[in-house]
């Protein structure tokens, strides 16, 4: 599937891009993203893998939070294209959309912060994300995910 996104999308576009992954992903070409959600006091992560040759797009937070970025990972947004070698530390703005490419297996997690030490992951996604029936687990009836340690 190629997207044809410029270096500089506008949201339009962006969002565009993200119809046309949900249409493909309900014509039966969606691909089942691994997620882990991780827990520390007053913090919550969630990581997904994104096997090489993905297309996908991300969810909109309602915060600003962090995301670790460990792969090879090409990220359209309306502020830019950005192609993320090797390990990557980024800040996340509330309402940010975005379509990711993945070049290699990769890793993505983002950290938010979690006051009340919440363990439900439907309550944190209602919480943290704008649309949380827009997340790809949601859509998906995923089985439960390997200890990370098994893909090590």
């Amino acid at each position: 599937m190629d997207l044809a996104l410029t270096d500089a999308p506008t949201r339009e576009q962006i969002q565009a891009a993200q119809q046309l992954l949900m249409s493909a992903e309900s014509a039966g070409h969606g691909v089942e993203l691994l997620h882990w959600h991780h827990y520390a006091d007053g913090q919550v992560a969630r990581t997904v893998l994104i096997e090489a040759g993905t297309y996908l797009a991300g969810a909109a937070h309602l915060t600003e939070h962090l995301c670790i970025c460990a792969g090879d990972l090409t990220v359209w947004t309306d502020g830019g294209c950005t192609r993320l070698t090797g390990y990557n530390v980024l800040t996340s703005l509330p309402g940010a959309e975005r379509i990711g490419y993945a070049h290699s297996d990769t890793w993505f997690t983002t950290i938010h912060t979690n006051p009340d030490n919440c363990r439900d992951e439907r309550e944190l996604e209602r919480r943290l994300v704008e649309h949380p029936e827009r997340l790809q687990c949601n859509r998906f009836a995923l089985p439960a995910a390997p200890p990370m340690e098994a893909l090590q």
